[in-house]
């Protein structure tokens, strides 16, 4: 039995709690209003103390001035931010769960007196969920449906419809399956139909990513097929075929990559090539794929068995002609384009580490034997060439490390273009540098000569790498007829619609002021482009109301943080101090690019949305304290932690990390992941929604299994089908969907056993139609890891 004084002690105890909070709440307020923020913080954190401070006295009045302080939120959070739901729930929440605890019987009973001012909690707090109900019932993006148009001679008929032959399931990139078997009537009764394992796993240490942990060990595959067979590579440079119908693991590769210093284990495909007929060699079917370790390999599709043909012994060494290559400067990530008897890749080139790295080359090799055609050097005259035993391309060049894309009959290739490293100082940078950096450069297939560039991000610091290949797609010209286009996804947000032939822009750019004032030695480009012609999928500007947070505290956090660092919205230039980029590195689309529906001109994105701060140092102060050591480009690059990018031969040291608050939670607002559908003919956003949940991510890294709809983070792209369907895995509460490309609703899902980081696709064995994800996680991302491959068809 409680003693007479139990409930006055917890009533004690509950106002010096709630004296603390408010305390907490008016000091972080006070240090707002010192950098030129909101004076909200430090008014209710004053007056939560003194209802706190009432509290303890045991006096009535303490629920009568909450009570203000609670009206003066509400009608605080409208006039900020409106009825926008997850705008309103860091405001909201906290503050009227605590109006309805302090109104409960066991707070009330010991206050004097206190009648009124429980009323006057309860009406307010209800007037809160009201307000908090009807900002959740807005809608959230844009709703629409699309134009069926149908357009029977839509899509590649260059690859059976029942193959997936290439990355994109054909050269040109479309990420379509023209089969309808599976379709938004039958979709609901999706099963299941086979699970298989990779065998190759995550290693001790590669559960993280960057230099820290050294090593990001991911499962970003899209398989290809091909007649009865699927082909797998992974994260640790293994190629496995599967049976495509029933997923018997028919054979398995382990080219032993040496992966010690590679920051980033990933295989996004492998490319297949067979020989004309009449061709002497043992190996007429093989499977041509990268080693993470700077090697190409050709296999027996069959046997899995090197093509000694190939190379040495099946293997082509990638770092020849790149003169000194530091272990983990370059390798291969991406699937080559195999067309017309060339093999084509570049290759990812260690993003800020120093100038003058090994050559961002893009090379041509002949797929029997192993050597070099042709390689693209912009830093040659002429750029196509090809090099003599003692001849080194030309060091630091930009490098294509993305999926190419192509249109056989018109012979040409389209590269995506990163940045001569390093990407956030680019003060040094030479003329040959800067034209074709962040830019889609075409090159002929045969001969690697360059047609035409279209630079989307002049002068590039804020490592804005084109990721992917364009998806090619025929529009109508207005005319009657039709135009070759492409359309370039950017980790921007913008969608740059191009002629293939030419590259010339089909919907309007326009050039827009930007903001200026680089860090000494460098510059800034006055303006950029801008897709004003399309839909963009940018986010806006950040402000310091659409700061967000779980709760009122980490918000005020997210706030000070966005008053202490420089911005001035996009393009902001990395200063020497916190610079907020957004969007950033990251992208808004990465290297998953765009699917297109060639038959209703629609193309399907998804986005991302999370900024990182970057923050330049100058050089000298880092080396005396530390933080890097001195390294002149021989030999290994010493070793550098901390998210630090050392930039070496520039003057400054730099340093990026995704901007989270103290609770690991972002500051910008939901949703961060959309789904968004654009007609390519009327050039109107057709529907966009937040795609995923957060039900396998939480504060600090923990997974509360609450899945809140605030749209997730997602890495991997998207398919459209025939069938009216979008299939998509990709966001970080592990799910493979199907999407009514109509309307952008769900209309199926199933739970996945680990990340599904990677583009579905779909194939056809037998007359039945299966879908087909990599399930193994993703370290960055933080997502299950595992080496499943899963197929799910109808019963």
């Amino acid at each position: 039995m409680s003693s007479p004084g139990t409930p006055r002690r917890a009533l004690r105890i509950t106002g010096f709690v709630v004296a603390i909070l408010g305390l907490l709440l008016a000091l972080g307020g006070v240090w707002l209003v010192a950098l030129g923020g909101s004076a909200y913080y430090l008014i209710a954190g004053a007056g939560v103390c003194a209802t706190g401070i009432l509290l303890v006295r045991g006096l009535g009045t303490a629920l009568w001035l909450y009570a203000i302080v609670l009206l003066g939120t509400i009608v605080w959070s409208i006039a900020e931010v409106g009825l926008i739901g997850w705008q309103l729930e860091p405001r909201l929440l906290l503050p009227v769960l605590l109006a309805i605890y302090l109104a409960m019987p066991w707070v009330t009973r010991r206050l004097a007196p206190a009648r009124g001012g429980v009323v006057a909690l309860l009406l307010l707090a209800v007037v809160g969920i009201g307000v908090g109900v009807a900002g959740f019932m807005q809608p959230v993006g844009t709703r629409g449906e699309m134009v069926v148009r149908n357009d029977a001679g839509g899509h590649d008929t260059s690859v059976p419809d029942d193959e997936w032959l290439f990355y994109g399931r054909t050269p040109r990139g479309d990420r379509f399956s023209p089969l309808d078997q599976i379709n938004t009537g039958n979709v609901k009764n999706l099963k299941l139909a086979w699970s298989a394992h990779t065998g190759d796993t995550m290693r001790p240490g590669e559960d993280k990513g960057g230099t820290d942990a050294g090593h990001e060990f991911n499962f970003e595959n899209t398989p290809i097929k091909v007649g009865n067979t699927l082909y797998v590579c992974t994260g640790h440079s293994w190629v496995v075929a599967f049976d495509a119908a029933t997923g018997q693991k028919k054979w398995t590769f382990d080219p032993k990559a040496d992966t010690e210093a590679d920051v980033y284990l990933a295989c996004r495909g492998v490319a297949y090539y067979e020989a004309p007929q009449g061709t002497q060699t043992d190996c007429p079917r093989r499977i041509i794929a990268p080693v993470l370790d700077a090697r190409l390999m050709a296999l027996n599709a069959e046997t899995g068995k090197p093509c000694e043909d190939f190379g040495e012994h099946g293997f082509v060494s990638l770092t020849k002609y790149l003169g000194h290559v530091p272990a983990g400067f370059h390798f291969v990530t991406s699937p080559p384009l195999v067309l017309k008897d060339r093999v084509m890749l570049g290759g990812w080139i260690y993003d800020n580490q120093a100038e003058g790295e090994p050559s961002g080359a893009v090379r041509a090799f002949d797929p029997l034997s192993g050597k070099l055609v042709w390689a693209w050097d912009v830093g040659h005259d002429p750029q196509n060439w090809t090099p003599g035993p003692n001849d080194q391309l030309t060091r630091g060049t930009p490098n294509a490390w993305g999926v190419y894309t192509a249109d056989p009959d018109l012979g040409l290739v389209y590269l995506p273009m990163g940045n001569a490293t390093p990407d956030y100082f680019g003060g040094h940078r030479r003329p040959m540098d800067e034209k074709v950096s962040s830019s889609t450069v075409a090159l002929d297939i045969e001969t690697g000569a360059p047609k035409w560039v279209y630079q989307n991000t002049h002068h590039d610091v804020w490592d804005m790498d084109v990721p992917t290949g364009p998806s090619l797609v025929d529009l109508p010209d207005g005319k009657g007829g039709t135009v070759p286009a492409l359309v370039q996804t950017t980790k921007r947000g913008e969608f740059f619609v191009l002629d293939r032939r030419t590259g010339t822009p089909l919907t309007e750019v326009r050039e827009k002021p930007v903001p200026q004032g680089a860090v000494p030695g460098d510059f800034t480009s006055p303006t950029q482009p801008y897709s004003v012609g399309m839909p963009s999928l940018a986010p806006k500007n950040l402000t310091e109301a659409s700061m967000w947070g779980a709760t009122p505290f980490d918000q005020l956090m997210c706030r000070i943080q966005f008053r202490k660092s420089y911005y001035k919205g996009q393009f902001t230039p990395p200063q020497l101090k916190d610079t907020i980029v957004y969007p950033a590195f990251d992208g808004v689309i990465d290297w998953h690019g765009a699917s297109i529906d060639p038959y209703n001109k629609l193309l399907i994105a998804n986005a991302n949305y999370i900024p990182f701060i970057i923050s330049l140092a100058p050089r000298q102060e880092a080396e005396a304290k530390g933080l890097v050591k001195p390294w002149d480009g021989s030999g290994n690059e010493p070793k550098v932690g901390g998210g630090l990018a050392p930039q070496y031969g520039t003057p400054y040291v730099g340093k990026v990390h995704p901007w989270l608050n103290p609770l690991d939670v972002p500051c910008n607002p939901p949703p961060w992941g959309t789904l968004a559908a654009i007609d390519l003919v009327t050039h109107k956003l057709v529907w966009e929604h937040p795609i995923g949940t957060t039900r396998d991510t939480g504060p600090f890294g923990t997974h509360f299994n609450a899945p809140l709809p605030t749209g997730i983070f997602n890495i991997g792209g998207n398919m459209t089908t025939r069938g009216g369907l979008i299939f998509i895995g990709a966001t970080a509460d592990n799910y493979l969907r199907a999407i009514d490309e109509r309307t952008g609703k769900e209309v199926w899902k199933a739970r996945l056993p680990a990340g599904g980081q990677a583009n579905p696709m779909s194939y056809a064995v037998n007359g039945k139609q299966y879908v087909v994800i990599a399930a193994g996680g993703h370290s960055g991302l933080g997502t299950k890891s595992g080496d499943y491959v899963m197929a799910y068809a109808l019963p």
